[in-house]
């Protein structure tokens, strides 16, 4: 069991249970065309200013509690995969040690969600 992956099954649990910190890394016009709900918008290229923001900043400019260094339910996601695990590297290196990623992506949540 890869410890920084969550599956679709997971996924789906955590969002059921409102235990998850859901952001997603694609470009702001993809997360308009279709989206996971409750996901926060931060594009990849945005991410690691916006995980330095102090907390308040954070709240502020995305509208949702800024995630916690030691926060084990903080997920990312992309279209793919690829984009999301550069995130996770992103996030990582800046103490978010267990921050993990949706590697099956946008796409996978759309075939399985039959949208």
């Amino acid at each position: 069991m890869d410890a920084l992956v969550v599956t679709y099954s997971q996924l789906k649990t955590m969002l059921s249970n409102r235990n998850i910190q859901l952001f997603d890394v694609r470009n702001p016009d993809e997360y308009q065309a279709g989206r996971i709900a409750d996901a926060v918008n931060i594009p990849l290229g945005h991410l690691e200013e916006s995980l330095k923001l102090s907390p308040e900043r954070f709240q502020q400019k995305f509208e949702v509690r800024a995630p916690g260094k030691d926060d084990d339910n903080i997920v990312f996601h992309c279209r793919s995969g690829k984009r999301s695990s550069q995130a996770l590297d992103i996030a990582r290196q800046l103490g978010f040690s267990r921050a993990r990623h949706y590697k099956g992506g946008y796409s996978e949540w759309e075939e399985k969600e039959g949208k």
